[in-house]
């Protein structure tokens, strides 16, 4: 790359409840240096970048970190490949036990600790694309609250970073760094 030039990335916090405390890939901008290495994916979570680590870094921080790659000509970043959909499967025998989270508007605003849904990786700030294999994008919060107070047995879902899904939707503007 360039110096001056910005990696044209847009990264977000991979949610309270990630087995890897880092930032994650959100979007790329298609015509810059990230892009066009062709090496890196939405999803992907960054482990360090030119030998800093941003595990366990606050989400500004590490903006501050891949901004200060500003100057550099050539950038390394270590990265762990994983899908930006995170596939939850919760085993709920009954109504009766709770499930262990709260919803807003199809976003994870809760946890409780130790609950089946933290051990069925429920992330908190998360937004839910799926229940039992129907889509909830565009579907409105009483029918989703419906939807997983009635759901027994296995519970499948595919949530995503919120801030991820409103660049993917187009209800944000990516902010490249």
């Amino acid at each position: 790359k360039k110096a001056g030039e910005a990696l044209g990335i847009v990264v977000v916090e991979s949610g309270w409840g990630s087995m890897l405390p880092t930032v994650v890939l959100a979007h790329m901008n298609p015509i810059g240096p990230a892009a066009h290495s062709n090496k890196l994916n939405i999803g992907d979570q960054i482990i360090n970048i030119n030998g800093i680590s941003l595990v366990g870094l606050p989400l500004s921080a590490a903006q501050t970190q891949i901004k200060n790659m500003k100057t550099a000509t050539a950038v390394r970043m270590t990265v762990v490949s994983t899908p930006p959909v995170v596939e939850v499967r919760i085993r709920r025998p009954d109504t009766k036990y709770q499930l262990g989270f709260s919803v807003q508007n199809g976003v994870i605003c809760s946890l409780l600790r130790g609950g089946i849904a933290e051990r069925g990786g429920i992330r908190v700030g998360h937004r839910i694309i799926e229940i039992n294999g129907t889509s909830v994008v565009a579907v409105a919060h009483d029918r989703i609250v419906n939807m997983l107070a009635t759901a027994v047995g296995e519970i499948h879902m595919k949530t995503m970073p919120t801030s991820m899904f409103r660049l993917l939707t187009g209800q944000e503007q990516p902010q490249y760094i």
